[in-house]
């Protein structure tokens, strides 16, 4: 297995270099721009050496790995996994039925033995390769391509990459743009395919508060969930089996037990998914005014809906809390950032900025192309918000899970017609495992009555809107719902998977309900999906020479220059810090245990386990304690012949959640907070309030990420969980 990363990634450091340090704290950073921040790290407190944090085969970096949708890290020589709560919440649901509900009661496995699967779509990413392959993307474009062919240009391009990236099978590749295609960089993954579940506290520890407290602070929210990466005898990335061991990683974290206190210096590790702060004014106000309203009005309906059948089902509740719980943190997100944007006028800081810019560009001459790029770049986006709110509605309107897996096993035998080359990417060979995974998982997640009632909610929202299509209104005009779901195959997964084999002649042939409407649906899918591309290849000829422009122009201005978030492994730094939310109102950057007691009513979301208040009254800290956690004006314990000094006037509290000025997104989520010398001290897994709209704009004041304490997770596994099987197998510093 190779273990040197490519040395071309230099050339990544290059084109993002910096002419001045970074702003306090701001910056989703690649590993390899470190070096050009080492005075800046220094400064902030980080003793670990800049050049040791872009090498990802050397400690920490090599510990920490993705999910696909979360970050976690290893932090034992036995494969063992930590990340949060809600990251690994599928592979808890997926073990969790009515007679053992683990989202409710927590699960603790005391041997390797009694480790289940946490699903077959589960899987570990462990980056070991980054190189620079933009003049292969873009090699056979040309100026005067149309947008369709220009996408299927690149694309084709990039999926001549990842073919021969894969060629071995235990690795996953990605290719992605960087400053808007700028630049391409492949990225290489090995696979970890068999992971199990391990230790997850109850919903009630794990998100306490839930979505009452969700981005908001102070926060008590114990969202840690342990996993375990299994692999072949050999070695080897494979699917679960019994015969399997437990993965050897090159590296893990070491614990620091005595954690961290206000003002020390911080980093994150992780893969943040998507940022905004390079995009246009344009589309930040097609975000503020259409985008985000209507999405998390449609969010709030399905949560009502989830809510309401839930309450009477308690097969449904379990089935649904997963896409509960993501609808809901999704629309408080969208919610969030339209508060922030009206409160901060992002909207007017942004048009601000960009207007100085376009003065910049049309001070000189030389810079007028890239002026006609801008100018160009913005019709294009015109065109594709017109799209955006037609396809908003079109592919609602097809939401059902029955419908979607028709449409996409329907896509899958057209596709298969083709050589694997010229396959639409989810459809190549390189994706059966995940698509068979994903029609598996099926079986866990779906009721169709559930399915049914949401599915109608997206359709009369299609209904009431005049952007229609007449291939769907047809299909939609002859719709018997019961008929529907009374007489199709596609409940069953062994049917599902059947299906990814069939030719289109057996489509065509198909009684079943939802495959008669896929294939009917078919060339008005095809044709939506073909104005999508056409569209994103005009922006791709656009948005790289604006990118140019902008970046000159920071240049100019002595500011940081540092990629949107893409999806790929960012480091930031920052401090362990409070701030002002309001007038008047100063929010410390730690919380403690007897916060819980406080704000615990016994009733959801505010319900601790009896054994966690019980722990918590009889002030058992074990050795987890922050002395500088004091209580403020304790209560002292007074009877008729003596008072007593609470213990905590003296040995402080344990620590449960903290604050620091790190820069996060979603996708940060499970990601190893570390101390200057590179020692897990917390686990990102929200920001606050105020912070949401850091996607579009950094405000330094008042941005901050909101961790879990690791001193709370040790606590939980040696005070009330009794995990001391697990407690042996982690490092731990003090």
């Amino acid at each position: 297995m190779p273990t040197k990363v490519s040395s071309s990634v230099s050339a990544l450091a290059l084109s993002l270099s910096l002419t001045m340090p970074a702003l306090a704290n701001e910056g989703q950073w690649l590993p390899m721009q470190m070096p050009q921040l080492a005075d800046d790290l220094k400064q902030a407190g980080i003793r670990l050496p800049a050049e040791q944090l872009a090498d990802l085969n050397q400690y920490p970096m090599n510990a920490v790995v993705g999910l696909g949708y979360c970050t976690a890290s290893f932090v034992s020589p036995k494969g063992l996994v930590v990340t949060n709560h809600h990251c690994a919440y599928r592979g808890i649901q997926f073990n969790s039925n009515e007679e053992h509900n683990y989202l409710d009661d927590g699960f603790l496995a005391t041997s390797m033995e009694q480790e289940p699967s946490a699903g077959p779509q589960e899987r570990l990413y462990v980056t070991d390769k980054i190189e620079d392959v933009t003049d292969k993307v873009y090699a056979g474009t040309t100026d005067e391509m149309d947008g369709y062919q220009r996408y299927h240009t690149i694309q084709g391009n990039r999926k001549a990459l990842l073919k021969e990236c894969e060629s071995n099978d235990n690795y996953r590749c990605h290719v992605r743009s960087f400053h808007g295609g700028k630049k391409y960089y492949l990225l290489r993954q090995l696979m970890i395919r068999d992971v199990r579940l391990v230790y997850a506290p109850p919903q009630s520890v794990g998100s306490y508060g839930d979505d009452i407290d969700n981005f908001e602070y102070p926060r008590h929210s114990g969202d840690f969930t342990f996993l375990r990466a299994y692999v072949a005898p050999d070695g080897s990335p494979a699917a679960y089996s019994e015969q399997n061991v437990p993965y050897q990683p090159k590296s893990f974290l070491k614990i620091n037990a005595s954690g961290v206190r206000e003002g020390d210096g911080v980093l994150v590790a992780g893969y943040p998914g998507r940022t905004s702060r390079h995009k246009l004014l344009s589309e930040l106000e097609f975000a503020s005014d259409w985008q985000y309203p209507v999405a998390a009005k449609r969010y709030q309906h399905h949560i009502d809906l989830i809510d309401q059948h839930g309450m009477e089902d308690g097969v449904i509740k379990i089935a649904y809390a997963g896409t509960k719980a993501s609808l809901a943190n999704r629309m408080k997100k969208l919610n969030g950032l339209l508060d922030g944007f009206r409160k901060t006028d992002i909207p007017a800081i942004k048009g601000a900025s960009e207007q100085a810019f376009i003065d910049w560009l049309k001070a000189d001459t030389k810079h007028a192309k890239q002026l006609a790029k801008v100018e160009e770049l913005e019709q294009k986006l015109a065109k594709q918000r017109e799209y955006k709110q037609r396809a908003f509605y079109f592919e609602n309107a097809q939401s059902s899970a029955m419908l979607s897996t028709a449409n996409r096993l329907y896509k899958l035998a057209n596709e298969r017609q083709k050589p694997d080359a010229e396959r639409e990417e989810g459809y190549q060979e390189r994706d059966m495992k995940m698509l068979q995974g994903r029609l598996n998982r099926l079986s866990r997640s779906y009721d169709s009555r559930m399915d049914r009632a949401l599915w109608q909610t997206d359709i009369n929202a299609y209904l009431d809107q005049p952007l229609r299509s007449e291939a769907l209104d047809k299909v939609l005009t002859t719709l018997d719902l019961d008929s529907a779901y009374a007489n199709t195959e596609l409940h069953d997964g062994a049917k599902r998977l059947e299906w990814m084999t069939q030719p289109v002649e057996a489509f065509k042939a198909s009684e079943d309900p939802f495959i008669q409407m896929a294939v009917a649906l078919y060339e008005a899918n095809e044709a939506n999906r073909r104005e999508s591309q056409t569209l994103a290849g005009e922006i791709t000829a656009a948005r790289p020479a604006m990118m140019d422009a902008l970046l000159a122009w920071y240049d100019s201005r002595n500011q940081p220059v540092y990629p949107d978030a893409n999806g790929t492994l960012r480091i930031s730094y920052g401090m362990v810090d409070g701030y002002q939310s309001a007038d008047a109102l100063y929010k410390q950057p730690f919380t403690k245990l007897e916060g819980i007691v406080e704000k615990h009513t016994g009733i959801y979301p505010f319900n601790a386990p009896e054994k966690v208040v019980d722990a918590i009254k009889a002030k058992r800290y074990g050795s987890f304690a922050q002395e500088s956690l004091k209580a403020q004006n304790p209560a002292w314990h007074c009877s008729i012949f003596s008072c007593t000094e609470p213990r905590d006037a003296h040995f402080g509290s344990v620590p449960v959640n903290f604050l620091s000025s790190v820069d996060t997104t979603g996708g940060n989520s499970g990601s190893p907070i570390l101390n200057g010398d590179g020692d897990l001290v917390g686990l990102n897994f929200d920001s606050t309030y105020e912070s949401i709209t850091k996607d579009w704009y950094f405000n330094p004041e008042i941005t901050r990420a909101v961790h879990v304490d690791f001193r709370y997770v040790l606590w939980m596994m040696e005070q009330v969980d009794n995990a001391d099987n697990l407690l042996n197998e982690l490092t731990l510093l003090k």
